[in-house]
């Protein structure tokens, strides 16, 4: 027959066991964080998740909506630069040569990742844990992509011309040989120019709540 005793201990010595297992990871947990190494899981997109998003459970509920606004900006110059590779195949295909739809695609696979990277993340992270490091390295790289898209609308003939941009220069030039290519350049110009105001809205009330905050 078990002794009542004998199992009483047992038990104990296995939830002290467990309790410092628990406290083990707790502190592995805690350390990883601080030398600021990210644990959290990929979810985003759900159909092939690459970055780990969670505005609604993560961000602070009186933030949630900037980053949202910011979240729309990132995605705006996705669109923008995918948009911009599709314009200039057109461009290519009606003889506008292979070379800008070489730097077009560069932009892209550059600038997609990149801009997540150096703004979009450190932002979401700084709404996270209100640190001033993280709002001025978004600030930062947030005025050299406005000045991306500026420059992107605009399109000065500086590197082939400027076509490998669907900014207005580019499809002025291109609308006196195809007007087809011309159109897809002007829709171009709009979506950099939409990402252009939205960016700098964004900017500015991101500014004021960084300055609220301090």
């Amino acid at each position: 027959m078990n002794d009542p005793k004998k199992r009483e201990k047992e038990l104990a010595a296995w939830e002290a066991d467990l309790k410092r297992r628990e406290q083990d990871i707790k502190r592995r947990e805690d350390a990883v964080a601080r030398v600021g190494i990210p644990t959290d899981d990929k979810n985003w997109p759900p159909f092939f998740p690459i970055i780990h998003h969670d505005i609604a459970n993560e961000i602070p509920i009186h933030a949630q909506r900037l980053q949202y606004l910011a979240f729309a900006s990132w995605l705006g110059i996705v669109l923008c630069l995918v948009f911009n590779i599709l314009a200039v195949v057109v461009c290519w295909i009606k003889g506008g040569g292979v070379k800008i739809f070489f730097l077009a695609t560069i932009y892209a696979l550059l600038g997609c990742p990149l801009s997540y990277v150096l703004w979009y993340r450190p932002l979401y992270r700084a709404m996270r844990t209100d640190s001033a490091l993280k709002f001025g390295w978004f600030f930062l790289f947030y005025l050299l992509h406005i000045g991306f898209c500026i420059f992107s609308a605009i399109a000065p003939p500086i590197v082939f011309h400027g076509k490998s941009l669907t900014g207005i220069l580019a499809a002025i030039d291109v609308f006196s040989d195809h007007v087809l290519v011309g159109i897809f350049y002007l829709i171009g110009f709009g979506l950099f120019c939409l990402e252009s105001l939205l960016s700098l809205w964004v900017l500015q009330k991101i500014y004021m709540y960084f300055r609220g905050q301090k």
